[in-house]
């Protein structure tokens, strides 16, 4: 899973990467300090792999991973160019969905590319930029098209889908709220439109408006609004306060969450809201050697489950031996759990569930 930071320059941005990924991206007062894309591989915290791995003693012990990409500051005419806009809006067709972090904080101190604070100004101008960049797009693929759409009926349909998308687009709409039918999905998709990607909003507050979860700041109450009418997510952050986190063991991190009244620190908020948004769950894999979360997309059968761990388990698939994780936890053993008769032979058509632990049977 690949996440694209964007955001306005000096929104927070970059102090937010740095906190996730401990990276060290250079954070400064001033547009653009992120000049190449940053990017920090993150383990996704999971206390199921953890226990698993002191039952089985595991050698190792691997957990999923998300890869942030930190995207330099967007600005007004971006997709013109301005700001250096164009090499960046290329890094965001890379990602499977975007955090966008808005500034819902006031401080003198961190000077606004606009002056002032305001977060739907801010969202709207980044979402401005990216639906231009989708029409520039859009206007190659139908100048391409059109010299065939009266010829050909296939390139006809194309042509007349193209000029949907665009009219949706020059309304002001993101083309995720574009309604698709199924055999325009696959053209679709192939476009690859930035706004066409899930977003999650970052509302990035000051300290005191985090124990009421910006309950009470003006600014992320908008946020909220609108992007409820997108169907986005979002959560409240405090990025000065994930850089103090991030420099803490799991101890202390827990300790100093406690004392902010906090049960999550932003990393696990973003977590969450990632898997929730892509749609995405976790299996496991658990032995002596090792112990292992694997990411899948929810509704995945069995033979692509274990895909995901070699190609060869799927094509030579033949039976999955499945056990819930905390089944096998109580039970202590595999050999324990099938005594019980609480492990499953299933086979090609299972839906893999969050939390199954799995060992695949195979033809090589």
């Amino acid at each position: 899973m690949k996440l694209g930071i964007v955001g306005l320059p000096n929104v927070g941005k970059s102090t937010l990467f740095n906190s996730l990924t401990k990276a060290g991206a250079e954070a400064a007062n001033y547009p653009f300090c992120t000049i190449d894309p940053n990017v920090g591989v993150v383990p996704v915290p999971d206390e199921r792999i953890e226990k698993l791995g002191e039952m089985y003693h595991s050698k190792k012990i691997t957990p999923a991973v998300i890869e942030f990409v930190d995207i330099a500051g967007l600005v007004k005419g971006a997709s013109k160019g301005e700001g250096l806009g164009n090499q960046f809006l290329a890094n965001i067709r890379e990602v499977d969905a975007i955090v966008h972090v808005v500034r819902c904080f006031e401080n003198e101190n961190v000077v606004h590319v606009d002056g002032s604070v305001d977060p739907m100004r801010d969202i709207e101008t980044i979402n401005v930029e990216l639906i231009f960049a989708d029409l520039e797009v859009l206007e190659r693929r139908i100048a391409k098209v059109a010299r065939t759409a009266k010829m050909d009926k296939e390139a006809g349909r194309e042509h007349a889908f193209l000029l949907r998308v665009k009219e949706h687009l020059e309304d002001g709409k993101m083309a995720s709220l574009f309604e698709v039918s199924e055999e325009e999905e696959k053209l679709f998709r192939e476009l690859n439109l930035l706004t066409a990607k899930p977003v999650i909003y970052a509302a990035n507050v000051s300290e005191d408006d985090l124990s009421d979860d910006g309950a009470s700041n003006e600014g992320v109450r908008k946020v909220r609004e609108f992007a409820a009418g997108t169907g986005s997510e979002v959560f409240v952050i405090c990025a000065e306060i994930e850089a103090e986190i991030a420099e803490l063991d799991d101890a202390e991190k827990k300790e100093f969450l406690e004392d902010l009244g906090l049960s999550q620190s932003g990393l696990d908020k973003l977590i969450a809201a990632s898997y929730r948004t892509l749609g995405l769950m976790s299996f496991l894999t658990a032995g002596e050697d090792e112990t292992r979360a694997w990411t899948i997309k929810i509704g995945t059968k069995a033979p692509q489950a274990a895909g995901k761990i070699h190609s060869d388990f799927e094509r030579g698939f033949i039976k999955a031996e499945v056990v819930n994780y905390e089944v096998l936890l109580r039970e202590g053993s595999l050999a324990a759990a099938r005594e019980k008769g609480l492990v499953g032979m299933e086979g090609k058509e299972y839906v893999v569930q969050d939390g199954d632990v799995i060992l695949f049977r195979f033809n090589v």
